[in-house]
């Protein structure tokens, strides 16, 4: 669904995202009780978000980069459904919100300096002539591609770990989906960063004379989207994910039968972090 750049921002920071998502959250008295139904809802989200990861790869159209990687974030949050972790989707959900919505609008703010233009292929070497836009979409391709103690560490390597701890063959199926998405995720988050902003510029005369830095109003959005993806993770954890925590009430249900809700704690550190060296062998893959 193609549209302009903040509309974009919304639908995938807040609808198309949350209109499934939600509804399976909000129906899980009627998913407790259909096991077969929740492995489907398991096996759909993890396939989902590999091969999503996967067509992120060869896209050069910016927008398609970001929006394919969404598709990949929504097999992620329906695969822990699939897990009965309904709070830990949400949390993901929410976090994903701030830096997807950063991403969209960073990427309308390079299209707009390179006046309408959406090949990255034609970018490049704009971290001198936008260097804040730069630094905000790292910040936001960081976050997505789950670097330590930014937003989506904390929600997608507390998925991996609850899909690991579950020690049976659906929660390890999609623990190894799941890091192997990781592994793309950070892998096309930073082609499109070495492509747009590092790497040999090939456009025209026209195109570079013309690139301009955000203006105020824009860069104001920005910041506080940047500031999301930067603390929500920690600001949230607490309230959303935990034991004993009270903050979901009856809103969510969840059997006592599948509430392992410590087992995750207890994992190897070494399993802990195999997600984190993927996503960091992507990073290093990708600019190689």
């Amino acid at each position: 669904m193609e549209g302009p750049t903040p509309v974009s921002a919304l639908i995938h920071a807040a609808t198309l995202v949350t209109a499934g998502v939600f509804l399976i959250i909000r129906c899980s008295p009627l998913f407790e009780f259909t096991p077969s139904v929740l492995f489907f809802i398991l096996l759909i989200g993890g396939l989902t978000s590999f091969f999503a990861a996967s067509i992120a790869l060869t896209q050069d159209d910016i927008k398609k980069v970001i929006a394919y990687s969404t598709c990949s974030q929504l097999g992620y949050m329906i695969f822990i459904c699939g897990l009965s972790a309904y709070n830990v989707s949400l949390f993901h959900l929410i976090n994903h919100a701030f830096f997807k919505a950063l991403l969209f609008l960073g990427a309308g703010s390079v299209i707009h300096a390179m006046q309408g233009e959406q090949d990255m292929r034609k970018f490049g070497s704009l971290i001198n002539l936008i260097p804040y836009t730069y630094s905000l979409m790292l910040v936001g391709f960081f976050a997505l591609a789950g670097f330590p103690f930014l937003s989506g560490f904390y929600s997608k390597d507390l998925i991996l770990e609850i899909a690991f701890s579950k020690y049976n063959l659906s929660g390890v199926f999609s623990f190894w989906l799941g890091t192997m998405s990781a592994f793309l995720t950070a892998f096309y988050s930073f082609r499109v960063v070495y492509y747009t902003f590092l790497g040999k510029n090939i456009s025209f005369k026209y195109y570079i004379q013309h690139v301009h830095e955000l203006p105020n109003n824009m860069g104001f959005s920005l910041s506080v989207l940047c500031l999301g993806s930067i603390f929500s993770g920690y600001v949230l954890k607490d309230s959303f994910v935990g034991i004993g925590n009270i903050f979901w009430g009856n809103s969510i249900y969840m059997l006592s039968s599948y509430n392992l809700g410590l087992d995750f704690e207890f994992i190897p550190l070494l399993i802990k972090n195999i997600p984190l060296f993927f996503s960091l062998l992507g990073i290093l893959l990708a600019i190689i």
